[in-house]
Parts: structure tokens; sequence; C-alpha cells
């Protein structure tokens, strides 16, 4: 999923669970950081397997296990919401085009819908077939109705949520508009790009 997606569900999650906790902006702020903030290790992913970010710990299950075991030495509840939050992220990019869930057997898992078993195991060529190899990703992303549909949804119920449980946090959904453009301006980029 895109980092609007992930953005999109820590906003959900802390939403529904400033039902229970009456949470301070910091303590909102920090459970929907963890949601998405493992994506920023794409600036990394030139130390990564095949240059993919996924294949980085921290897009495995072991930095969520860290931040609850601190969450729980220190008794905090807001990291330990966060290192399941945190998690979630993992999870959820499973489904796509798998993690490096456990890390240690530097091995992509997951059920990976996005790409079939014959693309996987071949990649190189069918990513030579593209300008941009970026762009093999992106065509099967957004030409995927389901994730479109899913991402819409995502958005449609950070709205309600928010509404409905923490609407005194509804400023922090205007973070969603730059990731959201953020993709978009970079899959119309890797069109025009393979176009030409």
């Amino acid at each position: 999923m895109h980092i609007n997606s992930h953005f999109a569900v820590g906003v959900i999650i802390a939403s529904i669970l400033n039902y229970f906790f009456n949470f301070n902006i910091i303590e909102f702020s920090v459970i929907v950081l963890f949601s998405f903030i493992c994506d920023f290790d794409v600036i990394l992913s030139k130390f990564a397997k095949d240059n993919n970010h996924r294949m980085l710990m921290t897009h495995s299950i072991i930095p969520s296990l860290i931040i609850l075991f601190l969450g729980l030495i220190f008794n905090w509840v807001v990291l330990i919401l966060s290192g399941i939050s945190y998690s979630i992220h993992i999870i959820m990019d499973a489904f796509d085009w798998g993690t490096n869930f456990f890390y240690f057997q530097k091995k992509q898992v997951g059920f990976k819908l996005l790409i079939s078993k014959e693309e996987f195991e071949n990649l190189p060529k069918y990513l030579a077939k593209y300008k941009v190899p970026a762009s093999f990703f992106d065509e099967k992303y957004y030409n995927n109705k389901i994730c479109s549909s899913i991402e819409i949804c995502f958005f449609i119920l950070m709205i309600i949520f928010v509404i409905i449980y923490a609407f005194q946090f509804i400023l922090i959904t205007l973070l969603y508009l730059p990731f959201i453009l953020f993709h978009l301006s970079r899959h119309f980029h890797l069109k025009k790009i393979e176009a030409s």
C-alpha cells in the first residue's frame, strides 16, 4: 500500500483508540506517525537487497516488537499502541508485494497479490520491458481496481472515524494531501516517461 493509505489507517486506529484513552495531540500524532514512518526507509533502498526497501529491517516485524517491548518497560500505552500501529503497516504490506517479515531469512514473504509467482521469480525480465523499472510496480498497482478501492475506502473511513471519535484532531488529516499528491505526481511522471 502507499504511504497515504498507511497514514489513513493510522488516523483510523488513533481515532478509535482516542475514544478509550482521550489522547492529547502528541499522543495521537505518535500513534499516527508509527503507522507510516517505516516507508521513509525508501531513502535507504540502495542498501537493500535488489534495492527494495521492503527488504530492510524496518519493513520487518522486529521494530514493532521493540516498540511494544519499550512501551511495556516504560508502561506507556501510547508506545504499545504505536508498536501495534507499526505492525499493522508491515502486515498490510505483506498483501500487495510482500515484505521481509522475519528479516533474518532475507526473503520476501506475504501474499504478494500484485505480482504472479512467475513475475516474482523472473523479475529482471519484466523490469527490462520498461524504461524505468519502477513503472512495472506502478502500473500493476494503479491498474488494480482493488487497490484503488481500498485507498478510497481508507480515506472515507479516516474522515468518518476522526469526525466521530477525534474531531479535535481533524486537521491532522490534511497531511493525507501531500502523501497522495506525491504518489499521483510520481505515477503521472512515470506514465509520461513510458509514453515518450
